[in-house]
């Protein structure tokens, strides 16, 4: 084998073909690389035989040859040069890559000498980014590849085991233009075809390629639904840059009018936000708020619509900003339009500083309740937020201790005000005796500042406090001792640890202060050894007493048992601010527990439960379970509260719901999936509830196709609860989702 350098001219092959055949050859060229060029006047050469006619100035390699020039590469079995005309003609096993890694295949290439302009019978060229495209006749002109009769597909074109395979989808078409410097491609008279079926005409269709492809448009999302009858939704896709781009797309429906939904988003250097919108005008049926009067049938027509933007700066290592606006025109909007179903938007903006010891932090945030029956100017308004906090090392008795100083105000535009501050700081201190019991010691000290006004419109009266100022000292300790105890068992290690509490703190007098932070308040597994057993700050618990429980836990090979229980006892007999239903409420707490247990990736099931004091009832049962695989699964959520709470107090309803969902692949593709909520309220659990036990919320049932390039599913959905102008009914979905087409 002869390598040489030769200067002066180039030489070049350009994308070759496999007749609409999309897979690579058999046997590609294997050879040493060609060495690289000095400058782009220069070409790289290797070849097994060389042969020169000095007469015809003819050049001829044989045998595994390959031609390097300015990043473009050919390699073929035989090469001929014509050096007095720069013809280049490349036969056998032939293939082509430019300086954007595309490869191009085919049994015979005419090319130029600068490898970067040629045409070829029978083409097949791969892609980089993705994607492969087979013609009849292709050429490549100033970079940019031209092909006849041609097919583009994403899809692999071979099996698990290696031999060649129908692509999922294809697009055919008579002419296709292919710019690698646009990213994208072009067709002339072109059809998709699926699971090899014409499927849908694509006159002038283009798309882009990989991921970081150009405008165009995607694939439409269909659906329908009892609101708005045939949905189609034709999303187009805008790249305005590298880092940012915008998506537009217009709803047409057959029962309503029009909604057009826009979508902007922006990376820099420092951060990231986007902006989502969606406005129409049509009618809408009101729904009850007490601010503003009694919810009326009539319709309403008026411009309707929704804004969702947020975003977060990184000003410095420690420095960050972030925001979010979400808002819309009215209480049904989302749902109508099936956008989102959750009941309270929420906006915020807020600076935040991590250091290494301290984090500060001041935000301010409001919400729109979506809720029917809420007054939306009992809904706070939360600015400032100030929270700072500098933990450091005790320099006196060894351990923890951090400082912590807070302060918020809370407007209501017809509800109650409330500004509160407060300074605290928190000792902690973990040791290990010499029997191996873990101790942990604790001291809290905090002093509050309240002031509140409008106090009579708050509605439960615990929480409304007394108006004007008002001041609180808060002082507790507390001693936690865990006893841990390991050691093989059942072929794994096993671990049962013992665990007490006490804790100390005098009375309070937290029924004249509001609360605004601490209303939904329940005894968990969570929160059973914490020191105070109330969500926020506005109260805490002023009780002495004592906390005992038991933890386990097995591990073994494929299987892990993990659990607690336990209660607590008050030692003092003031009357307690927990309400009944809580578990609290009494000096001997209910009991509390939970298990966790896991089977390989098969199984996962936690189990919560809280258990009456006096008979043992079950006032909390609640299930999560997962069985199955990836493919194959079934979930089950169940929850029942019977709690035997007052009626009237935040968070403390009692229900029964069942959650049920799954998936079943009956083939290597195919599964058919579901899910359903239902309502299990009635009366025992809620003495006001008028259902009748069994109350569909929702249901869901679908079936679905995805391989490694297409995604097509089909959705039926059932809402049975009507809210406003989003009435209940049936609901159809039909995804259609192609991979490396830029989509």
């Amino acid at each position: 084998m002869r390598t040489l350098l030769l200067s002066g001219v180039a030489l070049a092959a350009c994308p070759q073909a496999l007749a609409q055949e999309l897979n690579e050859p058999q046997s590609p060229i294997s050879a040493p690389d060609a060495p690289v060029p000095d400058n782009e006047d220069q070409i790289g050469f290797a070849a097994d035989a060389l042969e020169y006619d000095s007469e015809t100035e003819i050049v001829t390699a044989s045998g595994n040859v390959q031609l390097l020039r300015d990043n473009n590469r050919l390699r073929a079995d035989k090469v001929v040069w014509n050096r007095t005309s720069g013809r280049v003609e490349a036969q056998g096993n032939v293939s082509v890559t430019d300086p954007d890694g595309n490869v191009a295949y085919g049994d015979r290439f005419d090319v130029t000498d600068t490898l970067k302009d040629g045409a070829v019978d029978n083409m097949l060229l791969v892609l980089q980014s993705g994607g492969r495209l087979a013609a009849v006749k292709g050429e490549r002109a100033n970079g940019v590849y031209t092909l006849d009769r041609a097919a583009y597909t994403g899809c692999a074109v071979e099996d698990s085991k290696g031999c060649p395979k129908e692509p999922t989808w294809q697009i055919k078409a008579v002419r296709v233009t292919y710019d690698p410097t646009r990213e994208r491609v072009s067709y002339r008279d072109a059809t998709i075809e699926l699971f090899g079926l014409p499927l849908i005409p694509l006159p002038g269709f283009s798309h882009p390629v990989g991921d970081n492809g150009g405008s165009g448009l995607l694939v439409p999302n269909l659906r329908y639904d009892r609101n708005n009858g045939f949905e189609v939704a034709l999303p187009y896709y805008v790249k305005m840059a590298p880092n940012r781009d915008l998506t537009i797309t217009p709803h047409v429906y057959t029962d309503t009018l029009p909604m057009l939904e826009a979508n902007f988003r922006h990376l820099y250097d420092r951060g990231a936000y986007q902006i989502t919108g969606y406005v129409t005008h049509g009618s809408r049926v009101a729904t009850s708020d007490s601010s503003v009067g009694t919810a009326s049938a009539d319709s309403e027509k008026d411009v309707r619509g929704y804004l969702d933007a947020s975003g977060a700066m990184q000003l410095s290592p420690e420095w960050s900003l972030d925001g979010s606006i979400r808002v819309a025109s009215d209480r049904t909007f989302l749902r109508r339009y099936d956008i989102s179903r959750e009941d309270r938007l929420r906006s915020t903006i807020g600076a935040q500083r991590i250091g290494e010891n301290s984090y500060f932090s001041i935000r301010g945030w409001a919400v729109q309740t979506l809720r029917q029956g809420d007054s939306q100017g009992q809904t706070p308004i939360a600015l400032p937020v100030i929270d700072y906090r500098l933990r450091m090392k005790d320099p006196w008795l060894g351990g923890t201790l951090q400082l912590q100083a807070n302060t918020l105000a809370i407007t209501r535009t017809s509800g109650q005000d409330t500004q509160r501050a407060f300074a605290g700081a928190e000792w902690n201190l973990r040791t290990l005796t010499g029997l191996g019991q873990e101790v942990t010691f604790t001291g809290y000290l905090r002093g509050d500042v309240y002031h509140s006004s409008d106090n009579a419109l708050t509605s439960v009266a615990s929480y409304a406090g007394d108006p004007g100022w008002q001041a609180r000292g808060i002082a507790a300790a507390a001693v936690d001792m865990r006893w841990p105890f390991v050691g093989e068992a059942f072929g794994g290690v096993q671990r049962i640890a013992p665990r007490v509490q006490i804790v100390a703190s005098p009375h309070l007098a937290n029924l004249s202060l509001p609360n605004e932070d601490a209303r939904a308040v329940d005894l968990e597994d969570s929160n059973l050894f914490a020191l105070n057993r109330f969500a926020g700050y506005d109260r805490f618990e002023d009780s002495s007493r004592i906390t005992y429980g038991l933890e386990y836990g097995l591990d073994l090979s494929n299987f892990s048992l993990s659990a607690i229980i336990g209660q607590s006892y008050r030692l003092d007999r003031q009357e307690s601010i927990l309400p009944d239903g809580t578990g609290l409420s009494d000096r001997t707490s209910d009991i509390v527990g939970r298990t966790t247990i896991r089977y390989k990736n098969f199984v996962s099931l936690i189990h919560r439960y809280r258990l009456d004091k006096d008979n043992l009832a079950v006032r909390r049962n609640e299930i999560d379970a997962t069985v199955g695989s990836k493919k194959t699964y079934a979930m089950v959520g169940y929850l029942r509260l019977n709690r035997n709470a007052l009626t009237g107090l935040e968070d403390l309803q009692d229900r029964e719901e069942l959650r049920l969902g799954g998936r079943v692949q009956f083939a290597r593709f195919w599964s058919v999936f579901g899910s359903t909520v239902i309502d299990l309220t009635d009366a025992k659990e809620d003495p006001i509830s008028v259902s009748d036990g069994y109350e569909p919320v929702r249901h869901r049932l679908g079936i679905a196709y995805e391989d490694d390039c297409l995604t097509l599913g089909f959705t039926w959905r059932r809402d049975y609860q009507t809210n406003g102008d989003a009435r209940k009914g049936n609901g159809f979905q039909l995804r259609l989702a192609f991979r490396n087409i830029g989509i």
